[in-house]
């Protein structure tokens, strides 16, 4: 009895000893090929070790919402020596880290536990206070355990404000709505630990990820599922259950659509509107209001959930399971389409490019050969010009880019690529002349990253587009994905191997694209962009040894500058700029303190309901303009229920894009 005792005890130690070799073992592999591989490596030195430090506290503790201060001062002891650890093979100080973060997450579920059975006064007089910058950490538990109950004091109070407008009817039923709404907030904040909970394969993960982005912000350590889930979110066919998701106001997942033909249709069971509730895979059950964002995003993209039983709720409240297996199936969410847009007696053609998609592990056609598609049947209704909105597209592949540049432009170079090695590649248009010739503007905005900017750098570049919305991502780096090990491929390493300039040697990495006519739209200042990542390669410019043959410049300034001028005058565009120093003002800087009891709270949550509803009428205003499919897509899309319902959609919005609207009023000025 005392040997299988003594054994049970070593046997942890084993364990955690068995991962950290193999965790050594890849954390050496992952900087063995960076260092051979990556476009500008840099020196595991000290400031590699500040950076991975402070970024993996980040990953783990995101908002500071975990450790104390004095579990901070205790790892602090290793801010320095990380680069050594890493050099000599030594990973034990991982195990330490692993051991702190799950005393956190277990002191995290006992406090909840412990204010849940104190009696709960729903009224304070002290504040909360909110803030952009990160809250310090809790000097100790007792600390830990004040700043819970403000927090749950607050949802709780936030909860009752947020179920009517009617102030006296709520302080009326105050006792009742109060019970129910803390017992909601307890819940939810009980569950999240399960959120928290991390293997040690997944707290490895977590530090690799953190190690490859001090090298640059786009180079990532990718496991097997996680290259399966990026792929899918570059592809225009994926393994999918046939559920279109979103989160709803009360941060519920439900079905936005279901798609015809898949594993989800077939259960003429599941309607819009369901809300998921549960899932299952194998023997690992997860609660959606417990379970990370993340987690469901990999249930939904990764090839690693091919069969799972999904347990939803009806509007009714009928609870249902049914069980899903994935299919490749088109996306239609990621997939280009087309419209004819019609404004004073113009026709004009409109093509939406989501990504800029390829032939991946699932895929079976590529945007560059959709996109002509498109143009070839818009052309079919005589045209008058052409809008290519890259809002929100994040990118996808650059052969796809170039491919995509060489039709819509007669000849010449596209790009100029530079390696590791500085050894500098001109990239030339693939194929002599073009699938369009006629007026051309390009929308852009803050999420438009790397291949859309690689496309429209040379549609700027010749003058081939004019190009209207916001500042660009500034993403002008490229990126490969190579396996740890090429016998077993497990994981990966998205690293970073060129970075692309335009034909006149500029770049646009950090900086973006500065559109032809700047055009207010809403939140653009709150957008992330590649110049606030800490690692993100500099900005820099290399000798062009090319004259670009730009297409004729006489109308294009005329009309820019009309474009303009009609920008300035736009009264709802104006609104926009208005709304948007308000959303600024609460974004950017520190607010007042609340008090902790409910007129306060109430009139907090008032406030800020208020602005929300007014930014909704902006985004959701119809302007007149006639939108409707090409005459090949409504003969064989007309008996599709699925895709009449998408189009209605697609149609509203781009109805409420003033963005669009302005492309039109170009357009015709360019044919004028």
């Amino acid at each position: 009895m005392k040997k299988q005792f003594l054994l049970l005890a070593f046997f942890p130690f084993l364990f955690f000893a068995q991962n950290e070799k193999n965790a050594c073992e890849t954390l050496s592999k992952i900087n063995a090929l960076i260092q051979s591989k990556h476009y500008k490596p840099k020196t595991v030195d000290d400031s590699l070790s500040v950076y991975v430090f402070d970024t993996f506290l980040k990953a783990l503790d995101e908002d500071n919402r975990l450790f104390t201060e004095i579990e901070i001062n205790t790892l602090k002891k290793h801010q320095y020596k990380i680069d050594d650890y890493i050099l000599h093979k030594n990973c034990a100080f991982l195990n330490e880290f692993y051991t702190v973060y799950n005393g956190a997450i277990l002191r995290y579920k006992k406090t909840i536990e412990d204010i849940k059975k104190e009696p709960f006064p729903f009224s304070s007089n002290e504040t909360i206070e909110f803030s952009k910058k990160k809250y310090p950490y809790a000097k100790d538990d007792a600390a830990f355990k004040i700043l819970y109950k403000k927090r749950l004091l607050f949802h709780t109070l936030r909860d009752i404000a947020e179920l009517s407008k009617n102030k006296d009817s709520l302080v009326a039923n105050f006792d009742k709505i109060s019970k129910t709404s803390k017992e909601k907030i307890f819940d939810t904040f009980s569950c999240k630990y399960s959120s928290y909970e991390l293997s040690i394969k997944d707290f490895y993960s977590k530090f690799f990820v953190a190690f490859c982005s001090y090298f640059d912000p786009h180079t990532e350590y990718l496991s097997e599922s996680d290259k399966s889930s990026f792929l899918s979110n570059v592809s225009a066919d994926n393994l999918t259950f046939g559920m279109m998701i979103s989160m709803n106001e009360k941060d519920e997942i439900v079905v936005d659509e279901v798609i015809p033909g898949s594993s989800a249709y077939f259960t003429e069971r599941i309607e819009d509107g369901d809300q998921i509730i549960k899932i299952k895979h194998l023997n690992d059950e997860y609660t959606i209001a417990c379970s990370s964002l993340d987690k469901v995003e990999a249930i939904f993209t990764s090839s690693e959930f091919n069969n799972v039983d999904f347990t939803l709720r009806k509007k009714n409240g009928e609870i249902y399971t049914v069980s899903l297996t994935k299919k490749v199936m088109k996306d239609y969410e990621n997939n280009v389409y087309s419209f004819i847009l019609e404004k004073d007696n113009q026709k004009i053609g409109y093509i939406k490019i989501p990504s800029f998609y390829a032939t991946f592990e699932n895929g079976k056609t590529n945007v560059s050969d959709d996109v002509i598609k498109e143009v070839y049947k818009l052309q079919e209704d005589n045209i008058n010009g052409l809008i290519i909105d890259l809002q929100n597209n994040g990118g996808g592949s650059m052969d796809e880019a170039i491919k995509l540049t060489g039709a819509l432009i007669d000849i010449g170079p596209i790009a100029i690529m530079n390696n590791k090695q500085q050894k500098k590649e001109i990239i030339k248009d693939p194929e002599r002349g073009s699938v369009y010739n006629g007026p051309m503007v390009l929308l852009i905005n803050g999420f438009s990253a790397s291949a859309s900017e690689f496309f429209t750098n040379a549609m700027q570049d010749y003058n081939r587009a004019i190009i209207i919305g916001n500042q660009s991502y500034g993403k002008a780096s490229m990126q490969r994905i190579l396996p740890l090990n090429y016998e077993n491929q497990e994981e990966f390493v998205k690293l970073t191997i060129e970075e692309f300039y335009r034909i006149t040697g500029e770049s646009n990495q950090t900086i973006g694209i500065t559109p032809d006519v700047e055009i207010p739209s809403l939140f653009n200042n709150q957008i992330p962009r590649e110049k606030e990542e800490k690692t993100a390669l500099k900005n820099d410019v290399i000798k062009s040894v090319f004259r670009s043959t730009k297409l004729p410049n006489t109308v294009r300034k005329s009309v820019i500058e009309k474009s303009k001028n009609r920008v300035k005058a736009n009264e709802a565009l104006n609104n926009i700029t208005t709304m948007n120093e308000k959303i600024d003002a609460i974004y950017d800087s520190d607010l007042p303190p609340v008090l902790l009891e409910f007129n306060s709270i109430f009139k907090e949550v008032s406030k800020i309901n208020s602005l929300w509803a007014t930014i909704k009428d902006l985004s959701e205003v119809e302007y007149p303009i006639k939108v409707e499919r090409n005459s090949v897509d409504i003969e064989y899309q007309q008996f599709d229920s699925f895709l009449k319902s998408s189009n209605t959609e697609k149609i509203k919005a781009i109805k409420c894009n003033l963005h669009i609207i302005e492309a039109i009023n170009i357009i015709n000025d360019l044919k004028e």
